[in-house]
Parts: structure tokens; sequence; C-alpha cells
């Protein structure tokens, strides 16, 4: 998608009525969840507060806090590697598989992998990676991309899913059963999980204090991916560090709550080691993998710096108006929605990614539902400015890429229009008398396609006080 525009993307998303419907459903199951579990305002108000607190802790120590995980997670017998880029992490994993001469890898959810095209890379270098969350397998079978942070399948309906199955997985029949459907899955997965190598997770939450990985989940691919293939490898956005092992109840609260409606998450994994002697389960060898790919430089940031607080719980995208009516495959990049519009432009520069910062209505839901209290709707205005600033340069790659001589010069004529009285007394009157009669297709085209054409009054309010005889005061 990433090579196609924004807008593009944008009309065959909308002319889609099935995609719309299935997110009219699912969204609306969303809301509904994380409404019921999160009843009491008062209570909600108090952990996402603390929420934020936490995080915001932990990026005030960030760099600190890196260090003492990697040192932490070293004495726990847990491999830490840096990666600045996705190539490097890449790279990085690559090694790590051909060290072991394995040729398969078994995967549980991971946001930071996809943001590294792992899958792809891999299969070039002729190793095969297999998704065994159920999301992302259906959407793997059918060669596609997450369309949703926690549901990546949510774009599919039932039977959308089943004709899948039944094209894709050899000698299933169709139907539209969904024991029958996990069923299948599991089968097929099942073999996978005790044939593979390697084991790959993403990081929820890592603790600096203990050296802790903790992941979530809710079908238990996780802590097969983690614990039966001899080798795991784990891979994280370096924001993903908190302090203490006693930050991680009110969080995981907040992101279970937010992301599914849920009071707790099924399984919570907590790795600290490989397998220590005596126990009978876990792999041999740990290691943690620690991207960056342009982290840094937004943390440098004070106010862009927010966007690292982000839990990944998916609650944003659920109540955008924009994202659930378009889906997440529109937006053309990995990370979708409202925090994919704040944290892409500035991974990816505004050449390339500043258009989504656009894509809002800035009616600000995604901030009220944010369990960590991201200020979206700012950061969204601010990422704007930044596509037109002409100030000295700031963290945003990109900046002031939209900026162009016409639209300084029509502003810069606007103030002058409206800073010289006589000037705009004569201007709105001839407007008056010619705007109904302006083409269509002049330089309001773009602006009327999706807006009501204005109308003009035959009469300025100021001309309509003066003929009233009422005093200008």
């Amino acid at each position: 998608m990433a090579n196609e525009s924004f807008e593009k993307n944008v009309d065959r998303a909308l002319a889609d009525a099935q995609l719309r419907k299935n997110f009219a459903f699912a969204m609306g199951n969303f809301i509904l969840k994380r409404r019921a579990v999160f009843s009491d305002v008062e209570q909600t108000e108090r952990l996402r507060t603390l929420g934020h607190a936490i995080k915001q802790r932990a990026l005030s120590r960030l760099p600190e806090l890196l260090e003492q995980l990697e040192a932490a997670c070293t004495r726990n017998g847990i491999r830490v590697h840096w990666a600045e880029t996705t190539a490097i992490a890449n790279r990085i994993v690559l090694e790590i598989i051909e060290s072991h001469a394995a040729g398969r890898v078994v995967k549980g959810k991971s946001m930071v992998s996809e943001e590294m095209h792992l899958n792809a890379f891999l299969a070039k270098h002729g190793i095969e990676a297999v998704e065994t969350d159920l999301g992302e397998f259906i959407i793997q079978l059918n060669g596609e991309t997450p369309s949703h942070i926690i549901v990546p399948a949510i774009h599919k309906n039932k039977a959308q899913i089943a004709q899948i199955f039944h094209e894709k997985v050899a000698g299933a029949p169709y139907t539209e059963e969904v024991a029958e459907l996990n069923a299948i899955a599991r089968n097929t997965l099942r073999r996978k999980f005790y044939e593979a190598g390697i084991g790959l997770s993403g990081v929820n939450f890592a603790v600096a204090e203990t050296g802790t990985l903790c992941l979530v989940e809710n079908e238990g691919n996780g802590r097969m991916c983690t614990t039966v293939p001899p080798v795991h490898i784990a891979v994280m956005g370096l924001e993903k560090v908190v302090e203490r092992l006693e930050d991680l109840p009110p969080l995981l609260r907040l992101l279970t709550g937010s992301a599914t409606g849920q009071l707790v998450t099924t399984y919570v994994n907590l790795i600290s080691s490989p397998r220590r002697e005596g126990e009978k389960d876990g792999p041999q060898e740990v290691h943690l993998v620690i991207l960056d790919n342009g982290r840094s430089r937004i943390y440098q940031d004070p106010q862009l710096r927010q966007t690292l607080q982000c839990v990944r719980c998916g609650t944003c995208l659920n109540h955008c108006p924009v994202y659930t009516r378009i889906g997440g495959h529109a937006y053309g990049f990995v990370y979708p929605g409202p925090i994919g519009k704040i944290l892409t432009p500035q991974v990816e520069g505004l050449e390339k990614a500043g258009d989504l910062a656009f894509a809002s209505s800035l009616c600000g839901a995604c901030e009220e539902v944010c369990p960590v209290k991201i200020p979206i709707p700012a950061l969204l205005r601010r990422l704007r400015d930044e596509s037109y600033s002409s100030a000295p340069a700031s963290s945003v790659p990109g900046r002031g890429c939209k900026r162009n001589l016409a639209e300084r010069l029509a502003w810069k004529g606007w103030v002058y229009l409206n800073t010289h009285p006589r000037l705009n007394r004569m201007a709105t009157s001839l407007l008056g008398r010619i705007g109904d009669y302006l083409p269509p297709n002049g330089p309001l085209e773009r602006w009327m396609r999706y807006r009501s054409e204005p109308t003009f009054a035959s009469r300025s309010l100021h001309g309509r006080v003066k003929e009233e005889g009422i005093a200008d005061e």
C-alpha cells in the first residue's frame, strides 16, 4: 500500500461496502467492551493518571533505564543486542538464526517485527517465518499485512476467513463454525511449534529493575513460541522499558482493558532468563533485540517524545472516526490510526508520511480514551505546523515539505487584504456579486470535494449595519 497515494487508498476503502460493514460491527463491540470494563469514571481517570506518570517517569530516565535493563538481562543470561535501524535489527536476527542452522521461525505477535518487515527479509534468505497469532496467521495466509495493532484480521468477517482457510490450507473444508476454524489453525500450527528451531516474540514491557520481559496474549501461542523452541528472540522498541516490576500491574490493567475490554488478559508471560538447571521447559538461549529506528530522535523533543508513551493497546483506533471508516490498510504503513498519524511521520519523514497527520477531524476521542494520556490532537497539530514551518530545524525529518510559493503568496495577500479596510470592503463587495459564478474546477475544487459549496452574501455585515443606521462603536 505504501507505494500508492494515501488519497487513492482512502477512496478505495470508502468504496468497499463490505469493509466498512466489517469495521462498523467490530469497532462498536470494542467500544462497548471498553466502556463496561472502565465503567467507574473517577477510578479510570486515577488509573490513567498513574499509567501516564509511570511512562513519563520511565521516559525521563530512558537512557539510564536502558543501560540498567541491559545489565540486568545480561546477569540473568539474556543476550542483549542493539539495533539503530531496522536493517541492523534484521541482520542480527538472521545471524542468530543462521548460527543455529534453523530453517523455520515461529512468531508470536510483534508490531516491531512488522516495522522491520522481518518476514519478507527472512524469506529472501530461505527462512520460513510462521505467524502463530490467529489473526496474523489468517492474514499471512492471504498475503496481507495487519489492519489493526491488536486484531490484525479485523477487516475480515467470518465468511471471508472461512474462504481463506478453505483455499489456503491443504484439505481444509469450508466451514463458518468458529470452533472448527480454530481447530484448523491449531492443527496446522501445532507441528510447526515442535519443528521450529527459533521462536520470536515482541515485548509489551521490559523491566529495568529485574531484567524481565513481559508479554501478554490471549491464545497461548506466545507462550509456545517462547518455551518450545530451543532459542527465543524477543524484539522491542527502546521505549518499552519501565523502571520497576511494581509498575506492571497498573499498566497491564490499562492495556488489557483498553485493548480488548478484559479485566486481565489470559496469559501474562514474565521471562527473566533462559532455562535454568532443573527446569523442565524453556529455551536454552534468550536474545533481546532493542530497536531504535528513529525513536531516539523523537526522544530529543520534549513535546513529541510523548509519542513514546504508547503501550500499543489500539483503543485510539477503535474510537477514531477516520480509522473506523477506512481501516488500517488505507494508511499505507505499519502503524495505522491516530498513533500511526503521529508516529509514522516522525519515523518515515514528513515528505513520505506527512499526509497522515492531516487525516484527522481533531475530535479528541483518541486523547479521551488513551490509557496513558498521550495528547494526540496536540501532536497532530504540531506535525501539521512542522509541514509548513520555515523555523530552524527540529527533530522532525522533512519539516517544511509542504511550503510552496503559491500558498505563501496567497496568505500574504490574505493578510494584506484584511489589514486594509478600504480594500477589504471592495473585495467583499466584489465577491458578493461574482462569488456564486466562480467555476467549480477553480482553486476551491479539492476543498469542496467533501464540503458544501459556500454561498456568498450580496451584502456584507458592515454594509447591513450601516443601512440599518446602527452606530459603529
